[in-house]
């Protein structure tokens, strides 16, 4: 992954692929520690930046220091405070001159004072956490929320998430752009919001990180299945955000499910990238170490009294896959319940065909089949191509292959992933 946009022309090799290393392991946090004593995430990213050029400058020189973070932690504190006192002293300039220091508010000797008091504290877990819920204030679309997440806290550069999402390098960097004009339109304040507000906004961010992990789970549109590395990136974040509120069950849930599901990201896709559907997948390619660490966290939700949760009950589901040894192990049963439980808090269309995929499988096509066709004027499904897609294959099990083929046909027809298209053209073909 590259680095900050913002790149000087003299460092070597060397020094440019340890400042895109460091870029993406500090990046955050410098920011969200220069962000609380600037109070504007913008002008912080911009002074962080600011400290990574001079990295590139003095490092190609001087070599990497021992602690690569610290160094650009510090130096780019002192750039935000030096900004500060250029304000400071331009405010007292005006106050010579008879200007009215209430225009000046922001910049006057008090503030300036606290941000020093500010940029001596240590409270980088409170920094970061403040930053994810600025980057995900409801106040900004969830596509500006994601772009903005990826920039901020993954230390993504445009072009990466441009790429992640298969959108125009521009489309991004305008979205980024309005996205902090809005957050400093709104005057968002640069804080964890208090406690009766916190439930409402941890759920936007938990939303964000959904949606990162799901476009790399299965990319909705592009020529591959899967997009791993943003799988990698909404986890790393799902996993600060745990480690920063351990009491939130939903936190643990989303990161259940999505330490699980990563889990089969090997398997997933054959040596030609081909897309292998759950039942067809070699269990043995599967991480039981990532699968490990999302019981861990689904026990630590549920033993927060989180088990009913959108996404404890999701991570519930993949669970009951994670533990069958075999496909023919699996507890179809006992998935049916947990959508059952799941339709109760969550109950949209997509919950509903997955429900009827299930009880396919516990209890026939031809149970399922009606629970499939009712769903078929459902607005929400209009262009998702697993609804033909489910129907294809429980009429295809019921032995009524030409509409099948149809139904597949139809599938592909909606599919803007290259290899989704493919394998559905392909089963079509199978039915002929």
């Amino acid at each position: 992954m590259s680095g900050p946009d913002k790149r000087g022309a003299v460092a070597d090799d060397a020094a440019r692929r340890a400042i895109d290393a460091v870029w993406r392991i500090e990046s955050a946090k410098v920011i969200a520690s220069v962000a609380r004593v600037v109070r504007d995430v913008a002008l912080a990213e911009e002074l962080a930046q600011d400290a990574f050029v001079a990295a590139l400058e003095h490092w190609s020189e001087t070599g990497v220091p021992e602690k690569p973070g610290a160094w650009l932690m510090t130096t780019a504190k002192n750039k935000a405070l030096d900004r500060l006192r250029q304000h400071a002293l331009h405010a007292r300039k005006h106050e010579e001159y008879g200007h009215d220091l209430e225009a000046h508010e922001g910049y006057v000797t008090p503030d300036f004072v606290d941000a020093l008091g500010a940029a001596r504290e240590d409270d980088i877990g409170d920094d970061l956490l403040r930053l994810i819920f600025t980057a995900c204030h409801p106040v900004l679309s969830v596509d500006a929320r994601a772009a903005l997440t990826l920039r901020l806290i993954g230390g993504l550069t445009t072009d990466e998430i441009a790429r992640a999402f298969l959108v125009p390098e521009p489309t991004i960097a305008q979205r980024i752009v309005r996205a902090k004009r809005t957050l400093s339109a709104a005057r968002v304040p640069f804080e964890v919001p208090q406690a009766d507000a916190r439930a409402a906004r941890l759920g936007s961010v938990l939303e964000v990180l959904y949606l990162i992990f799901n476009e790399g789970y299965s990319a909705t549109a592009g020529d591959d299945w899967m997009r791993p590395a943003l799988c990698e990136d909404a986890l790393r974040l799902g996993r600060i955000l745990a480690g920063l509120m351990p009491d939130e069950s939903e936190v643990h849930g989303l990161v259940a499910l999505m330490e699980i599901q990563a889990s089969r990201t090997r398997a997933r896709v054959d040596g030609q990238g081909r897309p292998v559907l759950l039942p067809e997948q070699d269990r043995s390619r599967w991480d039981p170490l990532l699968i490990r660490r999302g019981l861990a966290a689904l026990k630590r939700a549920e033993t927060l009294g989180g088990a009913r949760g959108v996404y404890a009950l999701q991570a519930a589901l993949a669970a009951c896959h994670a533990r069958a040894p075999t496909a023919a192990d699996t507890d179809w049963a006992m998935i049916v319940a947990l959508y059952d439980v799941l339709l109760q808090t969550a109950p949209t269309p997509v919950v509903e065909l997955n429900r009827a995929v299930a009880v396919s499988m516990a209890y026939g096509a031809a149970e399922a089949l009606p629970l499939v066709d009712a769903l078929c004027d459902a607005p929400a499904l209009k262009h998702y191509q697993w609804l033909p897609s489910v129907r294809a294959d429980l009429l295809a099990r019921l032995g009524r292959r030409d509409e099948a083929r149809l139904e597949f046909e139809r599938a592909a027809a909606l599919a803007k992933n290259a290899r989704e298209r493919a394998f559905l053209l392909g089963r079509a073909r199978e039915m002929e």
